[in-house]
């Protein structure tokens, strides 16, 4: 038996895992409230997945639209998430989001900005107003060079290249975290009474996603697997847009932002096709009129908000639809067409990041050119329970945000909410740390059994001498995924679906990497491979379990919002057992005053009649 004495261990007050927008805000608030911080990632500090964020974030600072407020904002938020969002959290990232906004900017970032000097703010899919600060399209960039910034000067330990194994616990509480060094596979203990989850969602559980390589679901899976609930894991995006050719590329994000700049869709005979998949609802929702709403269902080219910018549920399905029915580009997507929109110098100065993306990796001029797109897994909307003040799980002393999290974009999450949640739930993540911290009493402390049998589970990969492939495993589950758990959902499909899943864990058991630790990207897909598999068996059995369409859930043989039970109910995941529990939990009544906002007109709100 290992004495984890003899283990190299670190001790910090807040351990968090991540370092993109939400780890880094976290860690910022943790360390400025006097508490020694350390963060890990599993590779180098500038290399988040937020960076690939480009459009902008959302808040209602009123720049380019006076009439915009948060309460317009909340609104927004909670029909783009079909209702399904939790209320509180909605209401505080509504409120919470400007001020974070302008901290950046007192931090050093470099917004574009307005003839006036003002934080520029630009068009998105479901945002009443121009809404989304930006940087060009860099805007994620941006983000993660000024936090990473203000983070070194605040005295945060990182730990780079550096992949949690799970955490440790005492008492069912949280007492720190097993990890290991990728260059050296050595492991390393993380003493910590708190630690903070930024570990963004797992969509390299399917083949063509925006996602980089380090979202794999390991906050889920750790999560999970230490007690955690996971809740709405059925709503995951598909990004309308992500490069569809060439190959090598295929899945890679195209902001939104070109839409928001005055990018069309069309298909294969020319046909700007959206204005043939406007939802009835949505027209009548969130048309400035009546009259507007008719002109939009009519097809109404010169309406006011272009169709392009509806919800990315609305518009990828639609993609989908064009492909399906014959109309689709030459490499199976649609044209995103800004060249006869916008003059070049324009679209340089705009869309500097997708003018050489394209450029250089499809050989597309897009100032002259339409661009082949078509969706992409891109974001979870669900993921771990928290509390919407503290973002506690229920796991004493572990917390999470950002994308791990969940609960604020409900069914469907608008762009641009994703970066402002960040900074406002990495900000409540830091506090709540603290919270918990003063509140404490008695340190927990690793337990040696505990850290040992973690130890002996990921070791195991390396002792093997026969055993699976990890990679053709996880080439398998990619596979299954997109074929049984895709952007349209069929009750007897995810079942087949289910039934592979199930296949694939027991298989899981047996991979085996070379027996070396050194830099041994086997090894560390055997260990990913774990969490990839949490994650997309919650999926499928919360996608099963919601017997309706609602936001990014799409079913087949359920069609339309079921507006009885369902409705208002959450499907929650929990580890029961050594088998997963899935359960539907009816959502409290909302707050009433919130509930008057998001069902008000928008007449009533710009006259400040709610």
């Amino acid at each position: 038996m290992r004495d984890i004495n003899e283990l190299q261990t670190i001790e910090h007050d807040v351990l968090v895992v991540g370092a993109g927008g939400a780890g880094l805000r976290a860690a910022i608030e943790a360390s400025r409230l006097g508490l020694s911080t350390g963060v890990i990632m599993k590779s180098l500090l500038g290399k988040a997945h937020t960076v690939m964020a480009e459009g902008g974030m959302a808040a209602a600072l009123g720049n380019v639209d006076d009439r915009d407020n948060w309460k317009v904002h909340f609104r927004d938020t909670m029909r783009g998430g079909k209702f399904l969002n939790v209320w509180r959290m909605a209401e505080i990232h509504a409120k919470d989001a400007p001020e974070r906004v302008r901290e950046l900017e007192d931090w050093g970032a470099v917004f574009d900005r307005t003839r006036d000097g003002l934080i520029n703010q630009r068009n998105f899919g479901g945002h009443r107003f121009p809404r989304l600060a930006h940087v060009g399209d860099r805007t994620g960039l941006e983000l993660i060079r000024t936090l990473q910034d203000a983070g070194v000067h605040n005295g945060i330990d990182f730990h780079m290249e550096c992949i949690g194994v799970d955490l440790a616990l005492d008492g069912g509480r949280v007492a720190g975290m097993l990890a290991y060094w990728r260059d050296t596979g050595r492991f390393v203990l993380f003493k910590a009474p708190a630690v903070i989850f930024a570990t963004g969602g797992a969509g390299k559980a399917w083949r063509v996603t925006s996602n980089s390589w380090e979202y794999t679901g390991d906050g889920f899976g750790m999560a999970y697997r230490a007690g955690a609930e996971l809740m709405d894991m059925e709503f995951n995006q598909f990004h309308p847009t992500g490069m569809v050719w060439p190959p090598s590329v295929r899945g890679t994000l195209v902001t939104e932002g070109v839409r928001g700049e005055g990018g069309i869709l069309k298909n294969s005979e020319g046909v700007r096709f959206m204005f043939d998949n406007i939802p009835e609802r949505f027209a009548a929702e969130t048309a400035d009129s009546v009259e507007e709403a008719a002109r939009w269902l009519e097809g109404d080219r010169d309406a006011r908000r272009p169709p392009e910018l509806l919800t990315r549920d609305v518009v990828a399905r639609a993609i989908r639809k064009e492909v399906k029915e014959g109309r689709g580009s030459p490499h199976g997507g649609a044209f995103l067409d800004i060249a006869t929109q916008q003059p070049a110098d324009f679209i340089k100065r705009k869309l500097p990041s997708m003018y050489h993306q394209f450029k250089e990796l499809a050989e597309v001029d897009i100032t002259a050119e339409p661009m082949e797109v078509g969706p992409t897994l891109h974001y979870y909307m669900g993921g771990i329970r928290v509390d919407a003040i503290t973002q506690m799980t229920n796991v004493p002393g572990l917390f999470a945000a950002g994308e791990c999290g969940t609960g604020l974009h409900g069914a469907n999450r608008l762009g641009g909410n994703s970066l402002s949640d960040l900074i406002v739930f990495g900000a409540r993540a830091g506090q709540g740390a603290k919270q918990y911290l003063d509140s404490l009493s008695g340190t927990p402390q690793p337990q040696g059994d505990h850290v040992n049998d973690l130890i002996d589970e990921v070791v195991g990969f390396l002792n093997r001498e026969e055993g699976e492939n990890p990679y053709v495993v996880v080439d398998d589950l990619q596979v299954a995924m997109e074929e049984h758990v895709g952007i349209v959902r069929e009750g007897r499909e995810l079942e087949e679906g289910i039934e592979k899943l199930a296949g694939l864990v027991e298989r899981a058991k047996r991979v085996k990497a070379h027996p070396s630790s050194q830099y041994n990207p086997g090894w560390n897909t055997c260990i990913d491979l774990r969490n990839l598999l949490v994650s997309a068996e919650a999926t499928a059995r919360s996608a099963l379990s919601r017997q309706e369409s609602r936001g990014a859930h799409t079913r087949l043989d359920f069609e339309g919002e079921r507006e009885d039970q369902l409705k208002y109910n959450n499907v929650v995941v929990q580890a029961s057992d050594g088998s997963m529990d899935l359960r539907q939990e009816a959502r409290p009544e909302p707050p009433e005053e919130l509930a008057r906002i998001a069902h008000a007109s928008i007449e009533d709100l710009e006259a400040n009649r709610v």
